[in-house]
């Protein structure tokens, strides 16, 4: 549990730098609203984010989110014309989509066993559903230690109302491992499957945002003109909201044109803490590559 512990803090001190980013606040006063000494904090920031809690401050800018739409789309052209998700590790898992049929849709997972289980991860506890064709669901709790079963009849049970729901954390568990583990170490040798529930214009835009690399931001308005729906930006933007598998299908690298970080189902602070932490990881590896 020690990340989402980490990540608990993280967040307090992201949510305050995001009110105060102007203010431009010290590390003294992060480590504060932390709960922490200014020592350990920097240390816990160092070591969750890569980079120091100074240089994360700038991930939150309007004008550096604003540059980062204008520096994305050489990357993204490159990972298009080269039909892959980008350099990263993190997607040397080779994600394979498999959309349910009509039918599956109509029956709302009737016949249809999911197993869950909440896991440790960079950004707090994270809840995965899988189902025998693949993952179905991921989604993040708040930062606070939280109950599973609350988590289960709030989301899971709600996507998919007359499936079979079973508590099977070992069952997940090599999922988060190769989720989360393929971060650092990267994990390529099998396609990791997603099992997803949507309408045709749904999937097209899940799979589009699966092609933007780490570290990457992309707009509502190039999405649809990916997709071939160019006047399409707000149906692109409710089917980026619907996204059942956070983190993986990457809707936190959507980005309105004008740069400021907004709306996210799991939370602004998290939406942040992701894109700066890929930033961190990736940016500069991508920008590189698509020189």
């Amino acid at each position: 549990m020690e990340q989402s512990q980490d990540y608990a803090r993280i967040e307090s001190a992201i949510r305050y730098l995001d009110d105060h980013f102007q203010e431009q606040p010290g590390l003294n006063e992060l480590a504060e609203v932390a709960g922490l000494s200014p020592y350990h904090f920097q240390r816990v920031f160092q070591r969750w984010a890569g980079i120091s809690p100074k240089r994360f401050l700038q991930f939150l800018t309007v004008d550096y989110a604003r540059g980062l739409l204008e520096r994305s789309m050489p990357v993204l052209d490159t990972a298009y014309e080269a039909g892959l998700s980008g350099p990263s590790r993190l997607h040397d898992l080779f994600v394979a989509t498999e959309a349910v049929t009509p039918g599956d849709v109509r029956r709302k997972g009737a016949d249809l066993e999911i197993r869950w289980g909440v896991h440790d991860s960079p950004f707090g506890d994270c809840l995965i559903g899988i189902t025998a064709r693949g993952l179905c669901w991921l989604s993040f709790g708040p930062a606070e230690d939280v109950d599973g079963d609350d988590w289960t009849q709030d989301h899971l049970a709600r996507r998919w109302p007359n499936a079979t729901l079973i508590e099977d954390r070992a069952a997940t568990a090599p999922y988060a491992a190769r989720i989360f583990g393929a971060c650092e170490n990267g994990d390529g040798d099998e396609p990791l499957k997603l099992h997803l529930r949507g309408t045709n214009f749904q999937i097209r835009v899940w799979e589009a945002l699966l092609r933007v690399p780490p570290g990457a931001v992309i707009s509502y308005e190039d999405i649809a003109r990916r997709i071939g729906e160019p006047t399409a930006a707000r149906a692109a933007a409710g089917a980026v909201a619907k996204n059942p598998i956070a983190f993986v299908v990457p809707c936190h690298r959507v980005i309105r044109k004008t740069g400021p970080f907004h709306s996210y189902a799991w939370g602004v602070p998290r939406k942040q803490a992701i894109i700066g932490w890929e930033q961190a990881r990736y940016g500069d590896e991508n920008i590189a590559t698509a020189a």
